[in-house]
């Protein structure tokens, strides 16, 4: 089974963005589990076939409006065959497992493959729904994704679905760094296995506590939790469900091991505080790699809870203005704005949201009409401050 026509076809995608279990075998295109009734009036479900014309990998307007069926002969609600679309009824092989019971014609000019195959499960569902009104061929079945060298372990389908494929991929194939896996950190790896990065490497020494659980996305077990797991690999293993290059590295990152962030096209910096974020930003401005830097400063004041949610985007072009705003807090000489480490979920998700969503920008996925290298959240008051390069 070759899954590439689908993805090249217009008419095949809308299919399967529709939800319809499709496939393509030796030249047939099948439409899995149509609802229809049978002679006693009972609720099956069958398979719609249909000879797949092409031009290379991709769809050519059908030359006939013949299709076939694998079931019994679909009826109305009381039992009566549908005439209107019966032809012969020698059951057929086609080879490779594609076998039809009977065949239909239903004559009409057919614009395409979605319109073909709509019209007839339309003229046979239409009886099905008589008898339950939730009875639909739009299954929306998981679809794996085609071929060794798509990164997701299963098709991207929302990004089909909303044509958004040429705008997304100005971020695909880019290696990512993530360095540090706390609330902020795990969320932003939840955003980023959405996108087709070729590489999401992680870096963090630290084990996946409890307190962990609470500002991470997802909810971990509790015998998870009790086999105390690195957090990248318990990232790494939750994650490649669905993407393939997570690559982890249970390490505490430092001016000794400061290499693991060469050679990525981006960084998502994720550390509280500390000379070790000095050595870090040093090494990605001196190989020219952007970055952006989060971190949060909660404090509890009068029984509430205030502060701000911060990034500093640092680019070839931005570094002399982002610097001033990169905290580094054990070892800049004074108290620091950033330095309280009460975090919360829907602050670290915030956190998460605002550095993706600035990346992306940066990269022209999202419109950037500022070139803001800083952005801060004001709990107390709900503004973004932003500062833009100009």
């Amino acid at each position: 089974m070759s899954r590439r026509p689908i993805g090249l076809s217009p008419d095949l995608l809308r299919l399967q963005n529709e939800g319809y279990d499709i496939e393509i075998r030796d030249g047939f295109l099948l439409v899995r589990d149509v609802p229809y009734v049978d002679s006693c009036a009972t609720l099956q479900r069958g398979i719609l076939i249909s000879r797949l014309e092409l031009s290379g990998d991709v769809t050519v307007k059908p030359k006939d409006h013949v299709a076939y069926w694998t079931g019994a002969h679909p009826c109305h609600s009381d039992g009566r065959k549908i005439a209107a679309i019966q032809n012969g009824f020698a059951p057929q092989d086609f080879g490779n497992g594609v076998k039809a019971d009977f065949t239909f014609s239903a004559k009409a000019d057919y614009r395409d493959y979605h319109h073909k195959m709509t019209t007839y499960i339309a003229r046979i569902t239409g009886e099905a729904t008589k008898i339950d009104a939730d009875a639909t061929a739009r299954t929306y079945p998981p679809v794996p994704a085609h071929g060794e060298a798509s990164v997701f372990q299963y098709e991207d389908t929302a990004t089909s679905r909303a044509g958004i494929g040429a705008v997304n991929a100005r971020i695909g194939g880019q290696r990512l760094g993530i360095v540090g896996l706390g609330g902020t950190g795990a969320y932003i790896l939840d955003l980023v296995t959405k996108t087709a990065a070729a590489e999401i490497r992680i870096i963090d020494g630290d084990v996946f506590s409890q307190h962990n659980a609470f500002r991470a996305p997802g909810a971990a077990s509790l015998e998870e939790l009790a086999s105390r797991p690195r957090k990248v690999s318990y990232l790494a293993a939750r994650y490649g469900h669905m993407h393939k290059g997570i690559v982890a590295h249970e390490v505490f990152i430092d001016e000794s091991n400061v290499a693991l962030v060469d050679g990525l096209d981006f960084v998502f910096l994720c550390l509280d505080r500390g000379p070790v974020k000095r050595a870090v930003v040093e090494r990605l401005v001196a190989t020219g790699t952007p970055f952006i830097d989060v971190g949060m400063g909660v404090v509890l004041n009068d029984g509430q809870l205030g502060g701000i949610v911060r990034l500093t985007m640092s680019a070839p072009d931005t570094r002399d203005k982002a610097a001033p705003h990169i905290s580094y807090a054990d070892d800049d000489g004074g108290a620091n704005e950033y330095a309280t480490n009460i975090q919360i979920a829907e602050l670290n998700a915030l956190n998460a949201c605002l550095a993706v969503l600035r990346w992306k920008q940066y990269f022209g996925v999202y419109r950037d009409g500022r070139n803001n290298f800083y952005a801060g959240f004001s709990i107390g008051t709900g503004e973004i401050v932003q500062e833009a390069a100009g």
